[in-house]
């Protein structure tokens, strides 16, 4: 039962980190010391990214009638308007696709470590205070979904395969992106979200293929640690979207990028402590 309780303080930290720009990769990182879970290295490898399944379906509830292309209260000029949004979600998600699954194992082997981590934790918190001092002397170009084009979806995209080095955060990544093209806050903050969608969907389902394929397969309690970690992440990702999105309306992203810096020393601190 330590484990239940061990994966509901995960599906917090999960669901707080995966949609603030804060890296969800960095914190796991640190709570592993503490509250790691006693059960295999390959289930531990697992949870920790399929557990943000919960966090992605938090974006799905909130936004459900938005991303709908079949909501019968939407004339048919607003659907054409959804199925662009996809659209433009799928193209943003190909780089990834393209450059990740080659180097995914490649990755998890030799650059989930704490230099690696700590690094972009405190280069993409200074990255973030430059930006918004950039930021704060121009005026934002794409103001609402619908005046994001494909190619610059494409482009949203690219920055995104920063985040497949452990530490960058996906969401930072793209926020940034989507900010340094003239995206305004709320835009970058939102495409975002809806980006995570494919992505990590497809991350978990390539998780739990690498899972099974190596022979391994869940317990009763596994599968309750899972759905815990799930379920806590749901309702924790729920609020921390809607506080953001309140957040970005009259304050920047500086905050954020300070965090990271601390974060990445205490991460630098740790890892040499552990040795």
């Amino acid at each position: 039962m330590l484990d239940i309780l061990k994966s509901a303080l995960l599906g917090i930290i999960e669901g707080i980190t995966e949609f603030l720009p804060i890296s969800s990769t960095g914190h796991l990182y640190l709570a592993d010391y503490v509250i790691k879970l006693d059960q295999s290295a390959a289930f531990n490898n697992m949870f920790n990214v399929v557990i943000q399944l919960g966090a992605i379906l938090a974006v799905l509830v909130i936004y459900f009638n938005r991303l709908n292309p079949w909501a019968p209260s939407k004339t048919e000029e607003e659907k054409h308007g959804t199925w662009s949004l996809w659209g433009k979600v799928i193209v943003a998600v190909l780089p990834s696709v393209i450059v990740g699954l080659p180097l995914n194992s490649w990755l998890e082997d030799h650059a989930t470590t704490w230099q690696v981590i700590s690094a972009t934790l405190i280069i993409y918190g200074i990255a973030f205070i430059v930006l918004e001092n950039f930021y704060a002397k121009k005026t934002p170009r794409v103001t609402s979904m619908a005046r994001l084009s494909y190619p610059l979806a494409l482009g949203i995209g690219c920055f995104q395969v920063l985040s497949l080095v452990p530490g960058t955060s996906r969401s930072g990544a793209t926020i940034m992106g989507a900010m340094l093209i003239g995206a305004s806050r709320p835009v970058a903050a939102e495409f975002s979200f809806f980006l995570a969608i494919p992505t990590m969907f497809g991350a978990s389902l390539l998780k739990l293929v690498k899972y099974f394929a190596s022979g391994a397969g869940f317990t009763g309690l596994q599968v309750g640690i899972l759905l815990t970690g799930m379920v806590v992440s749901f309702v924790v990702a729920w609020i921390a979207v809607k506080f953001l999105l309140k957040y970005i309306q009259t304050h920047d992203f500086k905050p954020f990028g300070w965090y990271r810096i601390i974060l990445g020393v205490v991460v630098i601190a740790v890892g040499v402590i552990a040795g």
